[in-house]
């Protein structure tokens, strides 16, 4: 299993599709079935096809299943973004069981093949050297059904992987908080230097809008999150309490937009305590806090003041934001040199 690092741009593993075990063992013996090969004699040629079938059919196995548990991606590292993540979606401890099982299959068809091959090798009997061919066909399907369900639950994971959302965990991010219609998503819009991605998020019946920021040479993550911080942590049900918990390994700066026209449809009160809990949940994260739709009404108060439909203090907005970001990639980068 391949190791998530730093170079992970998105959740795209290449990940091969997998086979049924039906489909598995389909594509073993049709391959064999076809192979005949030709000896000095009637039984040197019973022998060498035996030989080659059990080969065959034996390698397209003992391949397919190590090439599952070689792409699929290994999630060691507890404690991160991505692990959280795909406990969340797939289920960790199932999905290590899983590829478990599918090495263990791998391992177990190989040396019975090569025992079988000896076996072969080794008689002067031509109907031992069928019966030993029938037998390893028999028990080879017994070892591949054993994982059958294991085979279903990957190629479910392999479809999920593709729909997490394409984020960069190592890439310094901003993640922007706030009620639902406050502003945020054209806020990202337009910090972003191209169109946003918005992708399937697997929380919500939303999606999460991933841009980036340029920044000379740098580039930054700036997240939207539809339908995970726009409400109090308890009125969220246990998976969404638990994506909120996995969003604190991705969150270097939190942008939190207050609506004080309350045109979003929500009380300033209700914003405050919504600010209030995030705050608890995100502790050690830097979060700024700005106020949206300075075209409609402005507080006056110590928040910068924005709107980014006109642009007003736009500028002041993304320098602080940048300030911050700027300073979260300098810390990442002694990091890595001290590793």
């Amino acid at each position: 299993m391949r190791a998530l690092g730093s170079d992970m741009a998105a959740m795209d593993f290449k990940i091969p599709t997998v086979l049924t075990s039906e489909e598995l063992m389909e594509k073993a013996f049709h391959r064999a079935s076809k192979i005949r090969k030709e000896g000095t004699n009637s039984l040197d040629t019973k022998k060498k096809t035996a030989l080659a079938k059990v080969t065959a059919s034996g390698d397209i196995i003992v391949t397919a299943l190590q090439g599952y548990v070689n792409k699929f991606p290994r999630l060691e590292k507890e404690g991160d973004f991505l692990p959280e993540l795909v406990d969340i979606v797939i289920g960790i401890d199932r999905y290590k069981k899983a590829l478990g099982a599918v090495n263990w299959c791998a391992t177990k068809a190989d040396k019975l093949k090569n025992d079988t091959l000896r076996d072969i090798r080794r008689t002067k009997d031509p109907e031992i050297v069928e019966a030993t061919r029938r037998s390893f066909y028999g028990r080879l399907n017994s070892y591949v059904d054993r994982i059958s369900d294991d085979l279903l639950f990957l190629q479910d994971a392999k479809n999920k992987f593709r729909r997490l959302p394409a984020v960069e965990p190592d890439t310094p991010t901003i993640v922007v908080a706030g009620f639902p219609n406050v502003g945020k998503s054209n806020l990202v819009t337009v910090l972003s230097s191209a169109e946003p991605e918005i992708a399937p998020y697997p929380f919500t019946t939303k999606g999460v809008i991933v841009g980036h920021i340029k920044d000379d040479w740098r580039k930054y993550q700036i997240i939207d999150t539809p339908g995970l911080l726009d409400r109090e942590f308890d009125k969220r049900n246990a998976i969404e309490k638990q994506a909120v918990l996995a969003l604190r390994y991705l969150t270097d700066v939190m942008l939190f937009v207050i609506d004080p026209s309350e045109s979003c449809g929500f009380p300033r009160e209700m914003q405050e305590r919504l600010l209030a809990t995030i705050k608890d949940s995100f502790t050690g994260v830097t979060i700024i806090e700005a106020e949206s739709k300075a075209d409609i009404m402005k507080t006056g108060g110590d928040r910068i003041c924005f709107s980014a439909q006109s642009g007003e203090n736009m500028d002041i907005l993304t320098g602080r934001i940048l300030e911050e970001l700027r300073y979260i990639a300098r810390r990442k980068a002694a990091e890595a040199q001290i590793e």
